[in-house]
């Protein structure tokens, strides 16, 4: 018999909602481990004192927010709103294929043997840390998309995620993707805030890419400015399997950016591309990791970002060849852009080898804009603003053009011009 009583809002929620016991006794276990697990670490990422932790009670509750406008229904695969889901678009050919995407609470009722099977076994675990653990004690949103074995789809796989901040509630939100055999699936999802409440978001997704699978990831997340957020994204890969992952921080509050891929098999690729953009007195912690496992393994790493007025950005890029990772090429290339004399950027790049015979390269930078660049753009009649959207719009090309999906790219660039002109409206 399970013992709730140390935990009154868990035993109210599960309650509430019926949720299996089997993922109630998880929630559990996260919770008593809490007391022995430590904060995670990053390299010049201070966020210790900020308001990160998920504490408040786990609670059931509805938001009032409507489907936005500008979504197209008819375009979209899925649209949450806190923790309810406003709409889900799977055609009548996708569920032929054997191709799953539900919602959490429909991954637990009614496809157990997949969740028991990844959720947090494989590319992270429940007690890494005090927020892996709290994330899964107060889970209360999510989704499940899994590609069935040599299912190819060529049309992406779109959602959105709208995190409530009308009200003073924790957003804990988990994506689980599972890329069969031989499956390719190209996902966005859209992640962002209604609401200028206080408030504490705790996201992870993790991307399960079994032999000789191909998962085009792309995100673009525009969280509140009074939403602290821990986003954690980690991809496990097998043989021959590959990720790329194009990643655009659009968020205007404090950020911790936890991204990470293991190379498990041979012959596994990922490909990470982090776009950010930091305004006003944001700080930005963005920790990308790539660990080469499997001999032949390929691990690369490009992140440009850009830093205006008092805010600060954090690039750390570490590419980690383990023993036995014959063959491994692991590169990575972390470049920040300041246009303010008030602005903090660093870039830090580690390269741990324990191999011999591996490809292993760096670079990074923290520069102002070229003043060259923009005395020329002005001198031809721009004014200085739009100039330096301009020269930053450059800067951040080589990233934009790397993305494999042209799509991507435009909402991207669409994102960028949205902060760059904000963030210059409060000089």
């Amino acid at each position: 018999m399970l013992d709730l009583k140390k935990y009154p809002d868990v035993a109210a929620y599960v309650q509430a909602v019926a949720e299996p016991k089997w993922f109630t006794e998880k929630r559990i276990e996260a919770l008593d481990e809490l007391k022995n697990l430590k904060m995670p670490s990053f390299q010049k990422i201070r966020y210790r004192n900020w308001p990160i932790r998920v504490k408040k009670d786990l609670n059931n509750v509805k938001s009032e927010i409507p489907l936005p406008e500008d979504i197209d229904e008819n375009a979209v695969t899925m649209v949450q709103t806190g923790q309810q889901t406003l709409l889900t678009n799977v055609s009548e050919k996708l569920q032929k294929q054997g191709v799953i995407i539900c919602d959490w609470k429909t991954a637990l009722d009614e496809h157990p043997e997949l969740v028991k099977k990844y959720f947090m076994q494989k590319a992270i675990k429940i007690t890494e840390n005090k927020l892996t653990a709290e994330h899964v004690a107060k889970l209360t949103s999510g989704i499940l998309v899994y590609i069935p074995k040599n299912v190819i789809l060529k049309d992406p796989l779109t959602m959105y995620f709208i995190q409530d901040a009308l009200q003073k509630i924790d957003y804990v939100h988990h994506v689980l993707l599972v890329a069969d055999i031989n499956s390719e699936v190209s996902y966005l999802e859209n992640i962002l805030t209604v609401g200028t409440e206080k408030t504490t978001a705790n996201i992870i997704v993790e991307v399960i890419a079994l032999e000789g699978s191909h998962v085009k990831f792309a995100s673009v997340d525009r969280l509140g400015k009074n939403t602290t957020v821990y986003l954690n994204r980690r991809g496990y890969l097998k043989r021959d399997a590959k990720i790329d992952w194009s990643l655009g921080m659009m968020s205007d509050g404090n950020i911790v950016g936890d991204y990470d891929s293991e190379l498990v098999g041979a012959g596994s690729h990922a490909e990470t591309k982090v776009v950010a953009i930091s305004t006003g007195e944001q700080v930005q912690g963005i920790d990308t990791r790539v660990t080469n496992y499997g001999r032949n393994s390929i691990g690369h790493i490009l992140q440009h970002g850009v830093i205006l007025q008092r805010s600060n950005l954090v690039f750390n890029g570490i590419g980690h060849v383990e023993k036995g990772a014959i063959g491994a090429d692991a590169q990575q290339e972390s470049r920040v852009l300041m246009l303010s004399r008030y602005a903090r950027g660093d870039a830090n790049p580690i390269l741990l080898i324990d191999d011999n015979n591996v490809t292993a390269g760096h670079a990074a930078s923290v520069g102002r804009v070229d003043e060259q660049q923009l005395y020329y753009l002005m001198s031809r009649g721009l004014p200085k603003k739009m100039a330096e959207r301009l020269v930053i719009r450059g800067f951040l090309g080589p990233v934009l053009a790397a993305i494999p999906s042209r799509s991507i790219q435009i909402e991207l660039e669409n994102m960028i011009e949205r902060k760059l002109v904000d963030g210059q409206k409060d000089e």
